[in-house]
């Protein structure tokens, strides 16, 4: 696959969609500060060569402009010329698209987000019993149990980066960050938003779930 494949259209229609969700989410307040990044897989795939759209670095993203994205590859190099720099997390990112193929990934930072990757950090993950939002994530057993992984914030990304591959759990879209933030992901824009809205349902619920069995 040759990046000059991308076709304008590609571009445009991911830029757009990252703007739509960008611009929803924010009104949510999960983008506090510049934090946070979205991305959108375009062009062809293949574990060893992919492309996708992402928000640039230290941008307000309650506010919309014409540098809000740029193309990366699936290294997290820019592939045009641009003065914007990818989010500092785009090696998350590079390494969820080639380990699912999936083709959208938001991350936002929220306070229960927070609270309950620290509520269960030596746990390794957020345990969830038979909550009805379970099923966003197409898990329809009664009185399912789901275990949401964990992973610790270091400051450098690349020693997270590298612990991905072995928290990935197949039927769980979704990767924490200690005290940091959720990575949710699906098939396309619609599907990790799905996924994103599904998990933050959870996590505010099992933080106060485990609050009134106190």
């Amino acid at each position: 696959m040759s990046f000059s494949a991308i076709r304008l259209e590609e571009k445009q229609q991911a830029f757009a969609e990252l703007r739509e969700i960008k611009t929803l989410l924010a009104a949510r307040g999960w983008f506090p500060g510049t934090s946070g990044n979205l991305s959108i897989r375009t062009g062809e795939f293949s574990p060893e060569q992919f492309a996708f759209a992402i928000t640039a670095s230290g941008k307000d993203k309650s506010v919309n402009t014409p540098s809000d994205y740029l193309l990366v590859d699936q290294s997290g190099q820019p592939i045009e010329t641009t003065g914007l720099k990818p989010s500092a997390e785009t090696l998350i990112h590079c390494e969820i698209y080639r380990l699912t193929g999936c083709g959208a990934i938001f991350h936002v930072h929220t306070v229960f987000n927070n609270l309950v990757s620290e509520l269960y950090a030596e746990r390794g993950s957020v345990p969830v019993d038979g909550v009805e939002l379970i099923k966003a994530f197409n898990i329809w057993e009664e009185e399912a149990h789901i275990d949401i992984p964990i992973l610790p914030n270091y400051a450098e990304i690349p020693r997270i980066a590298e612990l991905v591959e072995g928290a990935i759990v197949p039927r769980i879209p979704g990767i924490l960050l200690r005290k940091h933030g959720i990575y949710a992901w699906g098939a396309n824009a619609f599907e990790a938003k799905r996924h994103l809205e599904a998990f933050e349902f959870l996590f505010e619920y099992a933080y106060r779930w485990a609050l009134l069995k106190k």
